[in-house]
């Protein structure tokens, strides 16, 4: 008698999870339009979980007259479906290239997928050295947080990678530019500039409304001269790899500055023969910084690591 009692609340309750579940990664898959050509997914700014499939990341994806250009392919072969049905919403072309902007998990481990729909993968061979070097690490980190929804995922990065630090390439009516200034959030981040539409798809180069994240293998200066890079192009348009589009005011304002101030203040404790704690503490607080999402969470930790890294590599 218990169990029939109970019984439809456990049914509602599962219910309720499944479409919690699917209502967050159908939040992100709306297509956000930049130009008439250029579109986005803006990824949660939450974590990696289990609710939104680790698509806290942002994709973006071009039309041109032979085909659709997408910029990263998502975080596992299921996502990678979902972001192509997403596509589907806005034109029945297929998706002829992937352009991998970086080697972070959510950018590249859907490459399979569009590979086995004839998708052409696009990357520099920094990029993909990277991403075969952290691929079984960030399998096993995926798996624990995604388990069923992992199923079929299969780490592949572009096949024939580009052996250049810029490399430009043209579908249909739209030229894309690649652009490799220095290592960033990851070894191999790359811009991707799309010049007619005055866009650049910027990746882990920029983070936008939330708290950007160095770590062990970041490279502080790599990653403001890649900054400086985009600075130079001027464009109306920059697809952060995490946030919401902006112009790039905010872009410098939320990444630029905030790196030159971590760099600054760091280099400033080094040369005052700072211990390591001394300038964790004397940087602690930004208050112009305060307002990104996990500014908590990682602004001192940013500090740490960038005084490690400085004090190692002066």
């Amino acid at each position: 008698m218990l169990l029939r009692t109970l019984l439809p609340a456990v049914v509602f309750i599962l219910l309720f999870v499944a479409i919690v579940s699917a209502d967050e990664l159908d939040s992100i898959l709306e297509p956000i339009s930049v130009t008439e050509r250029v579109y986005y997914f803006k990824g949660s700014l939450d974590g990696r979980t289990y609710e939104n499939q680790a698509f806290n990341n942002n994709l973006a994806f071009v039309l041109t007259n032979d085909g659709v250009v997408l910029i990263d392919s998502g975080p596992s072969r299921k996502v990678a479906e979902r972001v192509e049905q997403a596509i589907g919403t806005v034109t029945d072309m297929p998706v002829r290239w992937v352009i991998n902007s970086g080697s972070q998990d959510h950018r590249w481990l859907g490459n399979h997928y569009f590979a086995e729909r004839g998708a052409e993968i696009i990357a520099l061979a920094r990029t993909a050295e990277t991403q075969s070097r952290f691929a079984e690490q960030h399998l096993a980190r995926l798996e624990n947080v995604l388990r069923d929804r992992l199923a079929g995922t299969r780490a592949m990065p572009a096949p024939e990678p580009v052996e250049a630090d810029r490399h430009a390439v043209e579908l249909g009516d739209v030229r894309f530019e690649l652009i490799f200034a220095g290592d960033a959030h990851f070894p191999g981040d790359v811009l991707v500039h799309i010049p007619d539409e005055g866009t650049v798809f910027a990746g882990d180069v920029v983070y936008l409304d939330r708290m950007l994240g160095l770590h062990p293998w970041s490279d502080i200066r790599g990653w403001l001269d890649s900054f400086a890079v985009l600075e130079a192009l001027e464009p109306e348009h920059v697809i952060p790899g995490h946030g919401a589009a902006a112009d790039l005011d905010k872009a410098r304002a939320e990444t630029g500055d905030y790196l030159q101030a971590i760099l600054d203040g760091v280099i400033e404790g080094l040369d005052d023969w700072e211990q390591l704690n001394e300038t964790v503490d004397r940087l602690a607080d930004m208050p112009r910084f305060r307002h990104l999402v996990h500014y908590e969470e990682w602004h001192r930790m940013n500090v740490n690591r960038a005084y490690l890294d400085l004090e190692s590599n002066p």
